[in-house]
């Protein structure tokens, strides 16, 4: 791989955790607008330079940072725009509510432990009073007089813990024309009640929203699973991929008038991984609720398996600790075995993976994958037709943060590729810098990377959104 350098162009400065960056073409306009989601509730665009309001929601967002030591990863989490936004004005949100604080699923932190079953086969148990937080799902319109209002709810999920909420959570495919809703597995460690794997739970998935069709219902019932929705919603939705930890969003290339789509899974403790896929078949929720009913499997030759929690990546999924004989390495317990082998032989391998740990110079140690785009642009030729991707902090970069920045592309044979660190230019000073978000305009020939001074939520007016340039 080439050896890429850029520059980081500072657009704003003194915003909240951007946690979304997308652009957009405002009804009545030509051409488009940066529009940037904050984690705390403040949507923003940005014209001529100029850093405007777009929609506050900051009361309807759950307190952020009450518990955690500041850090949180509830909050607003996806924004996107109708294809037809320049029309019909329709847009949609992604936030957990507020006021919907619960005690979580589990009394305390969880790992599994081989020897001992009853960890192995945890259920999700009394989820009317035990559970975390409820997110939303909304459609909302731009109208004539430039306000915002929201139409209807689309979705109400209740979680169980606070993390793994999944981050840029809806995106339109291009493909489709359907809304695309990426949820993380639920949260804790290890995803304790396997609900990524479970095909009636809604966490841990890639979802498929049909916007066009009518529920008749604007104000869904609160859920964690597919067969408690009512029948309308359900024939709304169908899923396109499961065995999801954590994913920032999923991104799509066109190539050769098919798309490639990526997707990044967040690691436990041993890689971050990004997945890229062409051809699958989503099935129907409707389909998987009946074949749940009568008892049978349903057809899934053409759904996606990202792995977890059986797979970390391309490899089963481990419990890591100190080793006793030689300090300097770690020793590696397979947490499930039983899962790994099921699902080795239906899973996708990914397209990418970097490690926690990677003494390697020219590479770095990832922490936590934030964001996943391709470039089609010419401005910085290295990169063009590759898949850049973002970790919030390397983790040898201490004591000052500094984010990571990479890339990586499809090889022709399809098999696992590895990656190339991208050089910035930007001096931070002693500031830390977390790269929190990535995103792209329409036509993915600009990148735009968010990065954060601390990741205390509670901790104002440190992020900044950059663009980045040759």
């Amino acid at each position: 791989m080439i050896k890429v350098k850029v520059s980081l162009r500072p657009i704003v400065s003194k915003v909240n955790l951007p946690t979304v960056l997308k652009t957009a073409i405002l009804p009545g306009d030509s051409k488009e607008t940066l529009f940037i989601a904050t984690q705390v509730g403040e949507i923003f665009y940005v014209r001529d330079g100029v850093i405007r309001t777009f929609l506050d929601i900051r009361p309807r967002i759950v307190k952020l940072g009450a518990s955690g030591g500041g850090y949180d990863e509830r909050g607003l989490l996806g924004l996107a725009f109708h294809p037809e936004f320049y029309y019909n004005g329709l847009f949609y949100l992604h936030y957990s509510v507020a006021g919907t604080q619960g005690p979580g699923a589990l009394p305390e932190s969880f790992k599994p432990n081989p020897r001992d079953p009853k960890t192995l086969n945890l259920r999700w148990i009394n989820r009317e009073t035990q559970y975390d937080h409820i997110d939303t799902i909304e459609e909302w319109i731009l109208q004539s007089n430039g306000q915002p209002q929201k139409r209807r709810t689309l979705l109400n999920l209740k979680r169980p813990f606070s993390t793994h909420n999944g981050f840029n959570s809806l995106n339109f495919s291009p493909e489709t024309r359907k809304l695309v809703l990426t949820t993380g597995d639920g949260g804790s460690a290890y995803d304790p009640f396997n609900l990524s794997q479970d095909d009636l739970e809604i966490a841990g998935k890639i979802i498929e929203i049909d916007v066009g069709k009518n529920t008749y219902i604007n104000n869904p019932p609160i859920v964690t699973r597919f067969n408690e929705l009512p029948t309308t919603i359900q024939e709304t939705l169908m899923v396109m991929a499961k065995g999801v930890r954590n994913i920032p969003g999923i991104s799509f290339q066109k190539f050769n008038n098919q798309y490639i789509k990526y997707a990044g899974n967040v690691g436990q403790a041993l890689v971050e991984s990004i997945f890229s896929f062409v051809h699958y078949k989503p099935i129907p929720v409707t389909q998987l609720i009946q074949a749940s009913f009568m008892n049978s499997e349903p057809e899934k030759k053409g759904i996606i398996n990202f792995g977890w929690r059986g797979w970390e990546g391309a490899f089963p999924a481990s419990i890591m600790r100190g080793c006793t004989i030689n300090p300097t390495l770690d020793e590696k317990t397979i947490a499930y075995y039983n899962e790994a082998i099921t699902l080795s032989g239906s899973r996708l391998q990914p397209l990418t993976s970097y490690f926690h740990k990677d003494a390697r110079p020219d590479k770095f140690a990832g922490t936590a994958l934030t964001g996943v785009q391709p470039y089609m642009g010419n401005r910085i030729p290295g990169l063009t037709g590759r898949v850049v991707f973002t970790d919030l902090a390397q983790k040898e970069s201490q004591p000052q943060v500094r984010g990571g920045l990479a890339y990586t592309f499809v090889r022709p044979n399809g098999k696992q590729n590895d990656f190339s660190v991208i050089q910035t230019d930007y001096d931070f000073g002693s500031q830390s810098a977390y790269y929190v978000s990535l995103g792209t305009n329409l036509n993915q020939t600009r990148l735009y990377l968010g990065v954060y001074g601390a990741m205390k939520v509670t901790d104002f007016n440190q992020g900044t959104v950059f663009e980045i340039i040759p």
